[in-house]
């Protein structure tokens, strides 16, 4: 299942760069931009260089650029006519298709490039939600139409989750300036998916708050034992994974009996699996939030 993917089908392609399946078809038919190995049942499949050339091509075409145009310019040259319209334009355009190229080539030397280049112009906070978080909702769709392996994701996510880690660390530098209500991070028992959690770590220093972050798979004993150190505690948690949908309830219900037992503590839960929990189940003490966006207009 984690073999590398190195050949994609058109479909793949048209998920990747965004360009429909047809206009791939008619570009490479009328114009000859890509050229396609064939199966032994005339199946086209195309490679990492392929790829890279599509995703160029398109960066081009939204520049203003007409595909009969693009057609005629050496294949050498279409990598340095991208870099030249991106050193003078706005980078919003390409940074998306760099981070996927990236993420197809393992290039890490292209993500950190493109990410330096995009905090030229914008502050990390704009970066995550403008194209960290697009590039995760629609990593989601190319691992679940099978275009990209867990490979790719873990590869790609693990550069994300770098960047969060060095600017949570720069803000705590500094002590925190409000000392109200200490917030702790974790995930439940078999939950991994611990990127939002973390972009929920920097909101949460970025506004001042006192954080502790526990990270996956924390039972609900620790969490109990927590409370002998902070007063005024909100748990910050994510079901993704785990509990699952059947079991989610029952999760809120043991949290409210042996952790939310008293007058202060709170939570907040973020995740796919909170659309299954019951209204009967939230109360005063309980929030539910379906983006970090949402959260953070809170703080």
């Amino acid at each position: 299942m984690n073999n590398v993917k190195s050949k994609f089908n058109i479909k793949d392609l048209e998920n990747l760069t965004g360009i429909k399946a047809h206009t791939i078809r008619i570009w490479e038919k009328r114009y000859n931009i890509l050229e396609p190995m064939r199966t032994e049942t005339n199946i086209r499949l195309y490679d990492v260089e392929n790829l890279q050339k599509l995703l160029n091509i398109s960066t081009l075409h939204k520049f203003g650029y007409k595909i009969s145009a693009i057609s005629k310019v050496p294949e050498n040259k279409i990598p340095t006519m991208v870099k030249e319209i991106l050193s003078s334009n706005s980078i919003t355009n390409h940074v998306l298709n760099n981070f996927k190229l990236a993420m197809m080539n393992f290039d890490q030397s292209l993500f950190i490039n493109t990410y330096n280049s995009a905090l030229n112009e914008k502050s990390f906070r704009e970066i995550f939600y403008e194209f960290f978080i697009p590039l995760l909702e629609e990593i989601g769709f190319l691992w679940q139409t099978n275009t990209i392996t867990p490979a790719h994701e873990h590869f790609i996510s693990f550069l994300i989750k770098q960047k969060i880690a060095s600017n949570i660390e720069k803000l705590l530098q500094e002590p925190p300036r409000k000392h109200d209500r200490t917030f702790v991070l974790y995930l439940p028992m078999n939950e991994i998916h611990e990127l939002g959690l973390m972009f929920i770590n920097y909101e949460l220093a970025l506004n001042g708050y006192k954080c502790v972050f526990l990270g996956e798979s924390v039972d609900i004993e620790n969490l109990k034992k927590v409370k002998s150190y902070f007063d005024n505690i909100t748990y910050v948690t994510y079901s993704t994974v785990s509990p699952t949908s059947d079991e989610v309830n029952d999760y809120i219900e043991h949290l409210k009996n042996e952790v939310l037992n008293d007058n202060t503590s709170q939570l907040c839960v973020f995740g796919r699996n909170t659309q299954f929990i019951l209204p009967s189940k939230i109360n005063d003490k309980i929030k539910v939030f379906n983006s970090i966006d949402d959260f953070s207009k809170t703080l």
